[in-house]
């Protein structure tokens, strides 16, 4: 079991240079762990990437599709008092943008009071960085 930050799941679902680690990855342990706002994140980056010409639109639909498949299995962290307060102070802590901090809330929650035993997994140095110190192993 690992938690998936958005910029991780991004690469599942559009072929960029990590996608093949990362679908290896997947293969090797298919529990995934996200945060009830990973599907928005993922829509909107594939959104940027379609206004950019970099994706057509029948590639848009395929990775939306490959992403309600993978959000149906994957276990989610639900917004909710402990989140907010945990990002909150996330951000007073780590230089991280506020979806940032509601990822790493989410992982520090899903990890239960015992963050080594979670692994990260992220695409983002900025957020990379910030879970390190909060003693989530990174993959």
């Amino acid at each position: 079991m690992k938690f998936w930050d958005s910029s991780a799941v991004v690469q599942l679902l559009v072929e960029q240079p990590g996608s093949p680690a990362l679908r290896a990855l997947l293969g090797v342990d298919p529990v995934v762990v996200a945060w009830w706002g990973t599907p928005v994140e993922c829509v909107s980056a594939i959104a940027r990437l379609e206004r950019e010409g970099s994706m057509a639109s029948t590639e848009v639909q395929a990775a939306l599709a490959r992403l309600d498949l993978l959000a149906e299995a994957w276990a989610q962290v639900e917004p909710g008092p402990d989140l907010q307060r945990l990002a909150r102070r996330l951000l007073r802590t780590h230089p991280l943008r506020a979806a940032d901090a509601l990822q790493l809330a989410a992982a520090l929650i899903a990890a239960d009071g015992e963050p080594r035993r979670l692994p990260f997994v992220c695409r983002d140095e900025r957020l990379r960085v910030a879970a390190d110190r909060e003693g989530l192993p990174l993959v």
